[in-house]
């Protein structure tokens, strides 16, 4: 299997040394029962896109002010792809948050490619023992559902199920905008649990900091990208794409000042839809870009 950024294949019972370990995840708990996530080809695809920059990771990287791959630099891995079957939506969760635990076990932090937005809901399952944490969803939804079509653990219900969790206590959410967050009342159980739900309308005026003043100094922060949380001008090959999102400056200033001020405890992925990319594969280049500094700067990070 091709890894992502060409980093060193390893399975989740060789992860000894490992401080970042990348792992793939099609799909968790699908509304149609046996139909593949819409993102189901997202893990291979974004490995392929990484390929294109992957020789250049030992050159100086804007991005991330430093060199990700610089002399000496280890610990970085791919662990591939977790099974996950469309008809077996409690094992696919069983499963994610197995592998994520057994990445945190080893020591290092994990890096989850989607899938669909139901997958970071077992991923941070995974983190159960740690933290406290706080989520940042970049998201043009708030994805506060409870329950659609008899499914509580569908691509709309990943904030409030992660709310539900004990080691979960903060939550930020970048980027709402439009149409597709559900009613009013979904809006207002948010804010009463206490999330910090940052719009567009907020970014204009406050900027990056507008997100930022929500991240505690000293945080661990599990940053959650949904890929419609950018503007469709910058990654169209989504599933609800929205106009009036996050440009891909704004998301390495909120990614950096993220860094700067706490720690990125894990990343999630999802979202990004192969069969509605252009025969470049730019939105792929753009996911895998953001999936790549993230990387780097949960390696420098404390």
């Amino acid at each position: 299997m091709a890894t992502f950024c060409k980093l060193p294949g390893a399975t989740l019972a060789t992860l000894s040394g490992a401080k970042v370990a990348v792992i793939g995840a099609a799909e968790a708990s699908p509304y149609k029962p046996g139909t593949p996530s819409h993102s189901a080809n997202a893990p291979a695809a974004l490995r392929a896109a990484s390929a294109g920059f992957a020789g250049q990771l030992h050159q100086f990287d804007f991005d991330l002010e430093d060199t990700l791959l610089a002399p000496g630099t280890s610990g970085l891995v791919d662990a591939g792809d977790i099974a996950t079957d469309s008809n077996d939506a409690a094992g696919n969760r069983a499963r994610i948050t197995a592998a994520t635990r057994a990445i945190r076990d080893a020591g290092a932090r994990p890096i989850i490619l989607g899938g669909d937005d139901s997958v970071p809901i077992p991923w941070f399952a995974g983190f159960e023992g740690g933290g406290p944490y706080t989520v940042l969803q970049v998201d043009a939804h708030t994805d506060w559902a409870d329950v659609i079509q008899g499914n509580p653990f569908g691509y709309g219900s990943t904030m409030r199920r992660a709310s539900e969790m004990a080691w979960i206590t903060g939550m930020v959410q970048v980027g709402a905008r439009g149409l597709g967050s559900g009613e009013t009342w979904q809006i207002a159980d948010a804010r009463a649990w206490g999330s910090r739900i940052v719009t567009m309308r907020d970014i204009r005026h406050g900027g990056i900091d507008a997100a930022l003043a929500h991240i505690a100094p000293g945080a661990q922060v599990l940053v959650s990208i949904d890929c419609d949380g950018l503007d469709p001008s910058v990654l169209p090959a989504v599933n609800m794409p929205t106009p009036g999102g996050l440009g891909y400056g704004d998301m390495i200033a909120l990614l950096r000042g993220v860094a700067a001020k706490a720690q990125i405890a894990g990343l999630a992925l999802v979202e990004y839809v192969p069969e509605r990319d252009d025969p470049h594969r730019l939105s792929g280049l753009t996911a895998a870009r953001l999936a790549a500094v993230t990387m780097g700067l949960m390696l420098r990070g404390p």
